[in-house]
């Protein structure tokens, strides 16, 4: 049972989930790309940060699965750079064209930059050469690395002006404990204090994070020990400006298996390196910094589809949209106790020319919006004021939490979830919600919309249509016509004595409700 009180407001919400990422930047100003984001800028509580990889590679800036490039930067015969915001800007374009905000990635190290004697011994041309691995080269030339940083702030500040680019997000490299970097953790901390100078001596108060590791925590304490009082490689001083942390966790982790033993990512696994990063940065004095977890995901592997790994198949159904309430809900709790703002990155996007229902990790499959981005559709009608909701019981056959929100019009918000790791489970359970504070009302109505097997859920039509790989005329458009946020019922009349409101419903394993208890215009 729930007891929710209308009355009594308990913070703020924060709407902390409005970032967005993935690897192949060319994608996004792609006309699937900009249909996509425009669907996010429709929600409610636009504006959307969108990360990217590749900004800053060389190649023939042709979107590849896993690969990017814009081509900013080269060099002329004499070593001289050449810049070329050409492709580059489309990207940035593409964002504020549809009303988002970039959360720009200072990566990967450009062809004519990249330290070629950390590349591995190739028989290849050099593109391939760099492909393989030269775009995670230290530079060659940490003042040219310095200028090329210079360069790109100048660009933003003269394209688009001093306080649109002041509201970005600005992060160096991704997960440099793993192989996007084949410098030692000192050569990373190097680069990181080459760029904060260039940074910020063109514009102070741009945000800059770091390090956006992948798995190590070691790295992560490290790094936070050189900024708080290392040397610092470009200026000789001690300690480096870091304006908030970022780092990646994920609920587990999938490789190539046609055949493999059923697995299924879980929540506590990612709550759990969480709280390791908060540790780390308490104990270094970090603890007034925002933290962005520039990667929060359910597994490692978003270009990965059910068909390298059936155990995929969870992101096409509504499992994918009750682990990330479920756990952007522990966030949001983590993030009180700690008292440090915690912001997930959802690691999703689209791929092009994929067949229907893919698996792989993203918000839409031929068009089709997933489970996944119906839950964005309800985050995005929430208010920012919540209100006390205390839960009685959580006993069950799956994890059941939930919040309440005051919405803009005062209506009362409630949010249902219901998630267990496994995504086979079945079974339902009786969720009862007890709301008090509506004395004043003359009548009362409430809406439900719901994401489980049966509704907000294109993917059961798209089975019930026999799976067809690429869908087509009717059959396309009865598949598209669920994927939507659908009502779980009809809106009711709803009585109340002494002040209460009781409403009780059905909750499946895997599920997410949206309530909302508003003033009933035909009973005034």
């Amino acid at each position: 049972m729930f007891e929710i009180d209308t009355c009594e407001t308990t913070g703020d919400l924060e709407h902390s989930w409005r970032f967005i990422g993935y690897d192949e930047c060319n994608y996004t100003y792609m006309p699937e790309g900009m249909d996509l984001l425009k669907k996010f800028a429709s929600l409610g509580d636009a504006p959307y940060f969108f990360r990217t990889h590749f900004m800053f590679c060389t190649g023939n800036s042709y979107p590849t699965m896993k690969f990017g490039s814009t081509n900013l930067y080269s060099e002329d015969a004499e070593g001289n750079p050449i810049y070329n915001y050409e492709y580059f800007d489309r990207v940035i374009d593409a964002y504020l064209a549809a009303g988002a905000k970039p959360f720009i990635e200072f990566g990967f190290m450009p062809m004519d930059l990249a330290d070629e004697n950390y590349l591995p011994p190739q028989d290849n041309a050099k593109l391939q050469d760099y492909k393989i691995a030269g775009w995670a080269c230290p530079p060659k030339d940490y003042d040219k690395w310095h200028d090329l940083i210079t360069n790109v702030i100048c660009h933003l500040r003269d394209t688009y002006g001093e306080k649109e680019i002041s509201t970005w997000y600005y992060e160096l490299w991704n997960e440099p404990d793993i192989f996007y970097w084949h410098g030692s953790n000192q050569e990373y901390f190097k680069l990181y204090d080459y760029t904060e100078k260039a940074v910020h001596e063109v514009l102070p108060q741009l945000r800059l994070g770091g390090p956006a590791i992948a798995l190590s925590m070691g790295f992560l304490d490290s790094f936070l020990k050189h900024c708080k009082s290392g040397v610092n490689y470009c200026t000789g001083a001690v300690g480096t400006k870091l304006d908030y942390v970022t780092f990646h966790v994920k609920g587990g982790g999938f490789s190539f298996n046609l055949t493999p033993p059923k697995q299924n990512p879980t929540v506590e696994m990612l709550l759990d390196a969480v709280k390791a990063g908060l540790d780390i940065m308490v104990k270094n004095g970090f603890a007034d910094r925002e933290l962005v977890l520039s990667e929060a995901d359910p597994d490692g592997w978003a270009a990965g589809s059910m068909y390298d790994n059936p155990n995929l198949v969870f992101r096409n159904t509504e499992y994918y949209a009750s682990y990330v309430a479920y756990t952007y809900d522990k966030l949001e709790k983590l993030s009180e106790s700690y008292k440090i703002p915690i912001r997930p990155l959802a690691w999703a996007f689209f791929f092009p020319g994929e067949r229907c229902f893919e698996g792989t990790r993203t918000f839409t499959t031929q068009g089709i919006n997933k489970a996944i981005f119906n839950l964005f559709k309800i985050y995005g009608q929430l208010g920012d004021k919540k209100l006390r909701c205390e839960m009685k019981d959580s006993r069950g056959v799956s994890d059941v939490g939930g919040y309440a929100v005051q919405g803009e019009n005062r209506e009362t918000q409630i949010v249902i979830y219901s998630h267990n790791n496994d995504r086979e489970l079945a079974g339902t359970r009786e969720i009862r919600l007890e709301i008090s504070g509506h004395c004043e009302a003359q009548g009362l109505k409430v809406t439900h919309h719901r994401i489980d097997g049966e509704h907000s859920n294109a993917y059961a039509q798209w089975l019930k249509e026999g799976s067809p790989l690429y869908p087509q005329g009717e059959q396309y458009e009865r598949i598209k016509l669920c994927d939507r946020l659908e009502e779980h019922h009809a809106p009711t009349a709803v009585s109340y004595a002494d002040n209460k409101v009781s409403i009780a419903f059905a909750m499946p394993a895997h599920g997410v409700s949206l309530l909302v208890v508003s003033e009933d215009a035909k009973a005034s």
